[in-house]
């Protein structure tokens, strides 16, 4: 399975707003492994849009590629970075990394 989002995140996102880790959330990172290799959509300058889905400013979409990443290592996975190519072509690459 890939998942677009994990509990890593919740531990992201509170560290990225500066409040507080619950014990049940630092609890859940460590019980609910995924597999090692985690791929991260870098901050991407040229694509990056808001709407009503999309709020984050360029600094905050940067900071949160940047707490993220800190945040996967932090736990022990292993990160590979998505290119920044068109959408096919990343799809292709995850293919190509998972051998599928």
């Amino acid at each position: 399975m890939i998942f677009d989002r994990g509990i890593p995140d919740v531990l992201g996102y509170l560290t990225l707003c500066g409040l507080p880790v619950p014990p049940h959330i630092a609890a859940a990172t460590k019980a609910a492994r995924y597999n090692a290799r985690v791929f991260l959509a870098p901050y991407w300058d040229e694509i990056f849009t808001q709407d009503t889905e999309r709020t984050q400013s360029r600094s905050e979409g940067e900071a949160t590629f940047t707490v993220m990443r800190e945040t996967y290592i932090a736990l022990g996975y292993e990160i590979t970075e998505l290119p920044r190519i068109d959408i096919a072509s990343r799809a292709d690459f995850a293919c190509a990394q998972l051998a599928l």
